[in-house]
């Protein structure tokens, strides 16, 4: 049996040996953070992130990175397990109007009368039936690492399935506001009292983000002295759209001052936002940027900075075609809830003290899937290929930002009608090239991402073999995950229009 490293390192200093001690793990996820929304990766931001900026220049900033779904808990599922959506049956956010707890549709499913498919009962297509809750049958991230002695700690957005399937139930040993919703829907929501049952209100008006990074140090600064995993995932900047009194009129006026409107492009059936200009939004990115440089101060005033792993990340692209369309992703298409760039395109910046080169980016392809192998590399721990077996570690790309992965394809499944527009489908990444195929009968687009960042130009027709290399890899991928398509819905609207 493997030794906790902690005791194996206490096993080897009696023996008069010193080896360096165990790696700590801080992974801190944003919701509905588009990549754009950051200074690291647009110095002409709207919004102000200059603790992310002070960050990046100690970190590897990834400019391929992605969330392995356009919406939360597919991808949230993706991270803790390492396993695509689609083979895990987790392709939409929990909760969803069409949620169906089950593994197939049962043989006497009416979707005349059966109301659990909701919104979708006048479009052509009946969205896949998906597993509300991540399964017990996992060994997560947290368990993994608790195996090897780490003190593993939650606070934040869970959203991954009712009571029976908490944190707690998945391996972490503290859970401080993590359970089935969401967003910060009770109470004041993003102010105390929250009305949160797994987070203890604080002071009159209370600050959540601030709350939950405070939470973090805390415990940070309890665990200094041995490993532990710290797994800070914010509420913000999901809706409701709600910020600070201070930082939202500091926003109105720099909008003021620079003259700006709010302005969209047409993106159908909706329009999507394409200027960054929104006062509130802006000042929910802010707080979220203040609460992070909070627990990354913790790291260096308990002089664990230089032994601990950092990663930040978002779990889908930003909220722009929909409830209140809030930011911009441009150049990138599109946004949360659809399979253009925009909608799973993250911002990623990771810290491994001594091995990453402060300031570096790498081109390297990661997707979600892939935090759970990599954290196990850099911490020096076993790999668990049986459980993450769709995650491949970028532990590489981290020691030489130079390097250049494997071609290796990455894929989404989101057989769902998406909130914000988007319609059910699937796609795969390799190299330069992108393809994605709509249910329905929307044709298949084919897009070089190199030369077409914002996927204006379908190249289908013009590149028939590679559409055809790539119409097989999203096939194969779909065929060995068993995934789970739309049916024909009998119950369709006629006059309904496929966008």
């Amino acid at each position: 049996m493997l030794k906790p490293p902690f005791i194996l390192a206490a096993t080897l200093l009696a023996a008069g040996t010193l080896i360096a001690k165990p790696l700590n793990v801080v992974f801190i996820l944003a919701d509905d953070l588009g990549v754009m929304d950051t200074t690291p990766y647009n110095p002409k931001s709207f919004y102000e992130t200059p603790n992310l900026e002070r960050f990046a220049k100690s970190a590897t900033r990834f400019t391929n990175a992605y969330a392995a779904c356009p919406v939360c808990s597919p991808t949230r599922s993706s991270i803790l397990t390492g396993q695509y959506p689609a083979r895990t049956r987790n392709t939409d956010y929990f909760g969803a109007p069409n949620e169906f707890f089950g593994e197939a549709l049962p043989a006497d499913y009416d979707p005349a009368k059966n109301g659990k498919f909701g919104k979708a009962m006048d479009k052509p297509l009946l969205p896949a039936p998906y597993l509300g809750q991540l399964a017990a049958s996992h060994t997560t991230l947290a368990e993994a690492l608790k195996t090897h002695g780490y003190s593993t700690f939650f606070a934040g957005k869970w959203h991954l399935g009712p009571k029976g399937s908490y944190p707690t139930d998945h391996g972490f040993d503290i859970n401080l506001g993590g359970g089935q919703g969401g967003g910060p829907y009770g109470g004041k929501k993003y102010f105390s009292p929250y009305g949160n049952p797994t987070l203890p209100d604080g002071p009159e008006g209370e600050h959540l983000p601030d709350r939950l990074a405070r939470e973090t140090a805390s415990f940070i600064a309890a665990h200094k002295d041995r490993p532990f995993l710290a797994y800070l995932s914010f509420y913000s900047v999901h809706t409701p759209l709600m910020g600070r009194k201070d930082l939202v009129e500091k926003y109105e006026k720099r909008r003021a001052d620079a003259g700006l409107q709010d302005e969209f492009i047409p993106e159908q059936p909706r329009k999507t936002r394409s200027v960054q200009s929104h006062a509130i939004y802006a000042a929910m990115v802010d707080a979220m940027d203040q609460a992070i440089g909070k627990v990354l101060a913790s790291l260096e005033e308990n002089g664990i900075a230089d032994n601990t792993l950092v990663i930040f990340t978002s779990d889908n692209g930003g909220l722009s075609t929909s409830e209140g369309s809030p930011t911009s992703n441009l150049p990138f298409r599109a946004g949360k809830g659809w399979l253009y760039e925009g909608g799973i395109r993250e911002p990623l910046l990771v810290r491994w003290p001594g091995v990453s080169k402060p300031g570096s980016v790498s081109q390297w392809t990661v997707i979600s899937t892939d935090f759970f192998p990599s954290i196990l590399e850099a911490a020096g721990l076993p790999l668990m290929p049986e459980q993450h077996k769709d995650g491949r570690s970028f532990a590489a790309a981290l020691k030489d930002s130079t390097a250049t992965n494997p071609e290796r394809p990455v894929f989404w499944h989101y057989p769902h009608w998406g909130n914000q527009g988007g319609t059910p489908g699937s796609a795969v990444r390799l190299g330069d090239w992108k393809w994605i195929e709509w249910y329905g009968g929307s044709e298949p687009a084919l897009f070089n991402l190199t030369k077409d960042p914002g996927e204006q130009h379908n190249l289908a027709k013009e590149e028939h073999a590679k559409a055809e290399e790539m119409h097989k890899l999203l096939k194969d991928f779909l065929t060995e995950t068993k995934a789970q398509l739309p049916v024909p819905n009998p119950a369709a609207k006629p006059a309904f229009k496929q966008p």
